[in-house]
């Protein structure tokens, strides 16, 4: 992709993601992720109805009249992006690439923390840490990471979700807002999720394809594993191949959603053909 294609795309994104942020999540997520808690911000006047717990009564006391403390919400937060790269997320049957919607709600998430001041941070993994941003708040950090979204290719095509679970627990130190974006074909992370759900608010994010959950009988098909690169052929007629691939996906699915339920954590399911407005919407609302 040349720069200027590159540029037309990231400004597409922006546009519809950042109308999508601005009139429709904004509020949303301010109301959703609270800040650290409430902070002093000066002494006024009393006024009717104002509580009377808050009255300075220093002020009072020498002025001779009642003043009360105002206060404003610490609202300041980081939110990390933990996108999954790797080859299972460049499949795709109905309108989009599961890395195409990723993209577009990494970018609407992106574009409502910084309609609320707050700092944004990417991490893009494979089966290792592909590539780490630091949060920084602002536009153009926003489009820097949308241009890494569209633009990167990553060296691995494996998952370690547990790898970069274990990552976001060195670099963050402090209580962040933790988006994963992944189809979650994977396992064995359970235990790292509580350990990053105890000091984070985490939300999984699952993008999968309608394809994704069943084989259908197509006969002998020769097939590729998008992350090892191995070709298989498959028989798809057997209806015990199919039951097996699909007891494997469900498995998968299971772990991810009991995974994250006994952590604490939020979670999405968003098909590729579905509306992510929709589902990002309505898990706001559910949480606020």
């Amino acid at each position: 992709m040349d720069t200027k294609e590159l540029l037309k795309k990231v400004r597409k994104i922006e546009i519809k993601t950042r109308r999508l942020s601005d009139h429709v999540f904004g509020g949303e997520y301010h109301s959703t992720f609270k800040g650290r808690g409430m902070t002093f911000s000066e002494v006024r006047s009393y006024q009717f109805g104002d509580d009377v717990r808050n009255i300075d009564w220093n002020v009072t006391a020498r002025y001779n009249e009642p003043f009360v403390k105002v206060f404003e919400e610490e609202r300041e937060l980081t939110m990390m992006l933990m996108v999954d790269v790797s080859g299972s997320e460049l499949f795709g049957t109905r309108e989009q690439f599961k890395k195409d919607v990723v993209t577009e709600i990494a970018a609407t998430l992106a574009f409502s923390a910084t309609k609320n001041n707050d700092k944004i941070g990417l991490m893009l993994f494979t089966d290792k840490i592909e590539l780490y941003i630091p949060p920084k708040k602002g536009r153009s950090h926003v489009l820097r990471i949308i241009r890494e979204l569209l633009e990167f290719h990553p060296e691995n095509s494996a998952t370690d979700i547990t790898g970069a679970l274990k990552y976001l627990s060195n670099v963050m130190k402090k209580k962040a807002i933790v988006f994963i974006l992944s189809d979650f074909m994977d396992e064995g992370y359970q235990h790292t999720l509580k350990i990053a759900s105890n000091r984070h608010d985490v939300t999984g994010i699952r993008i999968f394809d309608k394809m994704e959950e069943s084989i259908p009988n197509l006969g002998l098909v020769q097939m590729q594993d998008a992350e090892s690169g191995d070709y298989i052929t498959v028989d798809t007629s057997s209806k015990s191949v199919r039951n097996s691939y699909s007891k494997y996906y469900q498995e998968r699915m299971d772990y991810f959603l009991q995974s994250f339920s006994v952590s604490g954590a939020g979670t999405i399911n968003n098909r590729t053909d579905e509306n992510y407005v929709k589902k990002l919407l309505g898990y706001f609302k559910r949480r606020a």
